[in-house]
């Protein structure tokens, strides 16, 4: 964009014989209207954390597309992307014999954040092997106990155990 200076020197040459200032003061208002084009906002962390933990099939074009440009945008980024996605692997064939070479491949990673996920596993060992290798969990269990602590939070104040208890053993009997 040419500055009044320029402007007022190029109608010189073509046969302009005001001043300056009259320049000046007819540019002076429509400067301070200047519209700034201002770039759409980055992601943000929540959604680029969604992105990377979702599988890149479940991902919509436009979001592969975005995702895509910010893993090419930081090499940190990428490579916690693909320690990601390979435990996600891992959890998903139940395939706990590579987690030993996943927690390696992570220590040579400079992702610190990722070194104290991997001392976690380590620490519970046994336990996290055992989770990952057999089909038994204690899913319904836990959802039971869920739903019992509902029922307790319902009806707070305004029953006694003994109309808890049959609540609690009705719904358990139409579940299953």
């Amino acid at each position: 964009m040419a500055t009044s200076v320029q402007l007022h020197a190029e109608l010189q040459n073509l046969g302009y014989r005001g001043s300056y200032q009259i320049i000046s003061d007819y540019l002076r208002p429509r400067r301070r209207r200047r519209i700034r084009v201002v770039p759409p906002a980055p992601p943000g962390i929540r959604r680029v954390t969604g992105w990377m933990m979702r599988r890149p099939e479940n991902l919509a074009d436009g979001e592969r597309r975005q995702f895509a440009a910010i893993l090419a945008d930081c090499p940190e980024l990428k490579a916690l992307h693909t320690h990601v996605r390979g435990f996600a692997e891992i959890l998903q064939t139940r395939s706990g014999q590579h987690l030993k070479d996943w927690i390696t491949a992570t220590r040579t990673a400079n992702l610190p954040r990722l070194h104290t996920f991997a001392t976690g596993l380590e620490k519970d060992w046994d336990a996290v092997l055992q989770g990952l290798n057999t089909r038994w969990n204690s899913g319904p269990v836990k959802g039971r106990v869920n739903h019992i602590k509902m029922i307790k939070r319902q009806m707070f104040g305004r029953a006694k155990l003994p109309l808890l208890r049959r609540r609690v053993l009705l719904t358990a009997a139409a579940t299953r």
